[in-house]
């Protein structure tokens, strides 16, 4: 598009949406300060006091014979006696304010919207760019966001390296704030004002309060910058954003204020991590949120393997054969004030390192060392979601290993649950050294279930080997089984169906006869 069509116009106006920065005039583009000048029409949204920050920003850009349209929104937060509610009032505004420069259009006149920040971010240009975009020539000039301001302004990155920043309005439910703070690298909260005790307790409970850096009117008069945790909830406006920068700078996040060991040292805390069964798609929020916070991971190395690396993260990998001794030194690292996060694969409590840590942790010297437990996804669940709902009534979780039992205890079991008709997920079925349990337990469950008992045999789910098969009790092969696969043994009630899509779909039923 050229200055000329620009100043000739055409049939109809041309639609500007121009972003004009987080407050400074001088941070207007060029291209914003031209198009505010030659055009026709000036539009910008303003409260019912009739002062518009747009406006003053562009001030300076502006002819003085232009055409202004003051855009006066009917309402802000409070309430409305509209038949259509709060959102039924802005509705209409949004249609008589499009349907006003709608009119300008169509007389050939050249129509800029101003937008503070950028128009498409969180602006209210975007209101009319729906309606009107469609209809005539538009253009939108990006702007300088607050998020950029803000960051200027504190002097430090927002995101380094593969960092992920996460955008959120302080309007979100506080749970939802929360889980993203955790989950997220760096953040930037916006729309604080009477939002921002909420912001503040999501950050706390995120454990991210310490980090968190507050940014008011940035580059604009009354400007202000402060560590989120000292700012008086009272004097926040609307126009401040919550800042999360980047941990790379900053290296681990310690803990706020370690306790006190027996022995006078600082006592840092372990927190035992369930990754779910594979890769980040499996992986909790609020998981997420303490493998970043951690200053320490520890765990078999390939559980550590499938967390990011951070700088300035310690990284403790192992033999998947030494969990005392994992567990141990995870409770020393914390006996000398470092946030330890040791990773489980699945749920850390079902066949897993919590049960280590915490024996180790109810002994000397370790007893005063803070443990907590994060819970994760687990194989059996993950595995029954893709045959279908195979765990959809009473069930038992069985290892097959005898390595910490003796297989008559595995056997004694296998038959309490199966005399009760009990679904059986069945973990750790076999090794290169354990090659016999799969034979043993399926010759066993024959006894009390029926030859095609439908068995969903599920190795490495969620990974890129991943299978998921269907077969009947009698024809379980054990040579198709090792250590990656779990097994999930349907009662007598569980069905196996095909449907008109060709897939097998096993499910049990949560009516069961009545005796």
């Amino acid at each position: 598009m050229t200055d000329h069509q620009i100043a000739e116009g055409g049939p109809t106006g041309r639609l500007y949406g121009v972003g004009l920065g987080p407050g400074d005039p001088e941070l207007v583009t060029v291209r914003a300060a031209g198009l505010i000048g030659r055009a026709d029409v000036v539009a910008y949204h303003s409260a019912r006091h009739g002062r518009s920050i747009a406006r003053s920003i562009a001030e300076r850009y502006l002819r003085g014979d232009q055409i202004e349209e003051k855009l006066v929104y009917p309402i802000t937060v409070e309430t409305t006696d509209h038949p259509g509610g709060y959102r039924g009032a802005l509705d209409e505004f949004y249609e008589e304010a499009a349907a006003r420069l709608a009119a300008h259009l169509d007389e050939g006149r050249d129509v800029v919207v101003l937008a503070e920040g950028d128009p498409l971010f969180y602006g209210s240009y975007q209101h009319m760019h729906k309606r009107l975009a469609h209809r005539y020539p538009t253009e939108v000039v990006p702007g300088v966001t607050s998020v950029s301001a803000a960051a200027a302004r504190l002097g430090t990155p927002l995101v380094e390296a593969e960092e992920v920043l996460t955008i959120l309005p302080g309007t979100l439910p506080e749970e939802e704030l929360t889980a993203r703070l955790a989950s997220t690298d760096s953040a930037v909260v916006m729309k604080l004002g009477r939002t921002f005790p909420t912001v503040r307790r999501a950050l706390e409970r995120a454990g991210r309060l310490e980090e968190a850096r507050y940014v008011e009117r940035a580059t604009m008069a009354g400007e202000r910058t402060a560590p989120l945790a000292e700012v008086d909830p009272s004097t926040v406006p609307y126009f401040s954003v919550a800042v999360l920068p980047s941990r790379i700078g900053l290296g681990p996040v310690e803990p706020a204020a370690p306790e006190q060991s027996e022995a006078g040292s600082e006592t840092g805390e372990v927190v035992v991590v369930g990754l779910g069964p594979a890769g980040p798609l499996w992986l909790t929020p609020e998981a997420r949120g303490e493998l970043a916070a951690a200053t320490d991971l520890v765990g078999y190395t390939t559980y550590v393997d499938r967390v990011p690396v951070r700088p300035g993260q310690q990284r403790h990998g192992s033999d998947n054969k030494v969990e005392a001794e994992r567990a141990e030194f995870a409770l020393d690292l914390a006996r000398r004030g470092h946030r330890v996060a040791v990773v489980s694969s699945g749920d850390p409590g079902v066949f897993a390192m919590a049960t280590a840590v915490l024996e180790a942790a109810c002994e000397e010297p370790y007893r005063s060392v803070p443990v907590r437990i994060v819970p994760g996804m687990t194989a059996a669940h993950a595995a029954a979601s893709r045959a279908g709902a195979p765990l959809g009534h009473d069930y038992a979780v069985v290892s097959l290993s005898d390595r910490l039992k003796p297989w008559e205890a595995v056997a004694k079991r296998l038959h309490a649950a199966a005399e009760a008709d009990l679904v059986l997920a069945l973990y750790n079925p076999g090794s290169q050294s354990r090659t016999t349990q799969v034979g043993l337990a399926r010759d066993l469950l024959l006894e009390h279930r029926a030859p095609d008992t439908p068995v969903v045999m599920a190795r490495d789910v969620g990974g890129p080997t991943e299978r998921v098969r269907t077969v009947r009790l009698a024809e379980l092969d054990p040579a198709q089984v090792d250590m990656r696969t779990i097994l999930l043994i349907g009662s007598s009630q569980t069905q196996a169906v095909r449907r008109d899509d060709g897939t097998e779909v096993v499910w049990t039923p949560r009516r069961y006869p009545s005796a």
